[in-house]
């Protein structure tokens, strides 16, 4: 059996007790490792070397021994999504041109986590290519949620969510180019943070387009979330929790709220009261025409610019392979599919459509929601992050809501592409388990371009009043012993 008590502690918990010597290092980074091990089955890494954490949480232990100073994240094991460059492990995209492709540097957002005092955990699992919601992996495996092995842990950070949840790691680093933070933690039961639009560095990283591409965290609380933060920008001061009395936060019921599963809706039903309750404003807003601009400004984006951003990245980064290589074995169908609907490098006639795409109706977008968050005084937008809470591994072209049968894409992606696509912050926050599924639900909170620690502070806040999230029992030796067969 693993120890339960060091893996449930938080990463700010576990970084004080390093640094103060009463948890070495290498015991911590043992305990983690162990229940990596007792939740193989839910299939979170691609690539893990237990002798190499532990030997780096040796040098840790050492390094503290010696006085010398300690970082934000001195001894801490961080799991790191496997399109993110490291140095010592290999980068896959989750996909099968690249599983022997070695970077010969750390991507800057991992950079920064080693000189805080991180441990590269391992490499998680993902939807291939970051091209979907699932994580449904034809190349390495499907990822499986701890809370229910049978069920998606949503993509395209699966690993990272689920093995954050299951206890393998406090904190985690994901990406998110559409939702790909958003929809594990949402799934998941995990705080999960995509700040605003280049806010962390994302270089060295397999991108779907510049645009939106946005590195960000997954943690069970939001201390861990703001210690991310931290340690991405530099700015080391203290966010505290924002007063909820008299805080106006916005609410689109028409756009947002509309045909959400029964479960989903009474949970937020429960949060806006319990709000309410503690001295928060709640403010009716509209957001015309949103769902058009979506669809006009995202979509188009990236299927315009996923073929030339990987090719560039391939080059410059001496990827052993070519764009053509990379294309020839994708294993995932549905990836495949969306592969063949990006836009061709150098196809005639393109460039108008993309240049009104990311320019006139992205532009729209945004002035859309700037005037809204100004026009009444709101601080953030509040929505359910899914519609639905995690559906069947397999189940991705239809869920049913309430009776009756909604594309995968709509339940899963309807309330998060819009502030991806705007490059607004958002911020998704658990908020207890269905009555009747057993299975995570969340909230998420938009607030506007550039208003991140802001976000955070009502984040800390917020997190006070939701109901506690239990934890998932998926990596307990006998659940592995459980699902040995899945």
């Amino acid at each position: 059996m693993d120890n339960p008590v060091l893996c449930q502690l938080s990463a700010s918990e576990a970084v004080v007790l390093m640094a103060a010597g009463e948890v070495t290092a290498e015991a911590y980074a043992a305990a983690l490792l162990e229940r990596c091990a007792n939740g193989a089955h839910l299939n979170a890494f691609i690539s893990i070397d237990a002798a190499r954490v532990l030997a780096q949480a040796r040098a840790a232990d050492a390094h503290r021994a010696a006085g010398s100073p300690l970082g934000l994240l001195h001894g801490l094991p961080v799991p790191v999504k496997d399109s993110i460059n490291t140095a010592d492990y290999p980068t896959t995209g989750g996909t099968n041109a690249l599983r022997g492709f070695q970077p010969k540097t750390d991507a800057a957002a991992v950079a920064l986590l080693r000189r805080a005092g991180a441990i590269v955990l391992g490499k998680t699992n993902l939807h291939e290519l970051s091209f979907g919601w699932t994580s449904s992996n034809a190349a390495f495996g499907a990822v499986r949620n701890p809370h229910d092995p049978q069920r998606i842990p949503g993509g395209s950070s699966g690993g990272t969510a689920a093995a954050v949840a299951a206890g393998m790691a406090p904190l985690g680093v994901a990406e998110d180019t559409a939702g790909s933070i958003r929809v594990p933690a949402a799934l998941c039961g995990l705080f999960g943070f995509r700040p605003t639009t280049g806010r962390y560095p994302n270089d060295g990283v397999v991108p779907m387009t510049s645009v939106f591409d946005q590195v960000g965290s997954h943690a069970r609380c939001m201390a861990d979330i703001a210690l991310f933060d931290a340690v991405m920008t530099g700015d080391e001061r203290p966010i505290s929790p924002t007063a909820l009395t008299g805080l106006r936060i916005g609410i689109d019921r028409e756009f947002f709220c509309s045909g959400l599963d029964d479960e989903v809706a009474d949970a937020l039903a429960d949060i806006i009261a319990r709000l309410e309750a503690a001295g928060a404003v709640l403010v009716d807003v509209q957001l015309p025409g949103l769902q058009a601009l979506v669809d006009a400004a995202s979509v188009p984006i990236i299927f315009n610019d996923f073929l030339p951003s990987l090719a560039a990245y391939l080059h410059a980064h001496d990827a052993p392979v070519s764009l053509e290589s990379v294309q020839a074995q994708v294993a995932s169908p549905d990836v495949m599919a969306a592969l063949n609907m990006c836009t061709p490098i150098g196809a005639a006639g393109a460039e108008a459509g993309y240049l009104a795409a990311r320019g006139e109706h992205r532009g729209a977008l945004q002035r859309l929601f700037a005037d809204c968050y100004a026009d009444h005084d709101i601080a953030a937008l509040l929505f359910a992050t899914t519609m639905v809470t995690a559906p069947l591994i397999g189940e991705d072209r239809t869920v049913r809501i309430n009776g009756g049968n909604v594309p995968f894409a709509v339940a899963i992606g309807r309330n998060i592409m819009p502030g991806s696509t705007a490059g607004l912050p958002g911020l998704v926050m658990p908020c207890g388990l269905g009555r009747s599924s057993g299975l995570p639900m969340s909230i998420e909170l938009d607030g506007p371009v550039g208003s991140d620690r802001a976000l955070l502070a009502i984040g800390m806040a917020v997190a006070a009043v939701l109901p506690l999230m239990p934890v998932p029992v998926a990596v307990t030796s006998a659940s592995l012993a459980a699902h040995s067969g899945l």
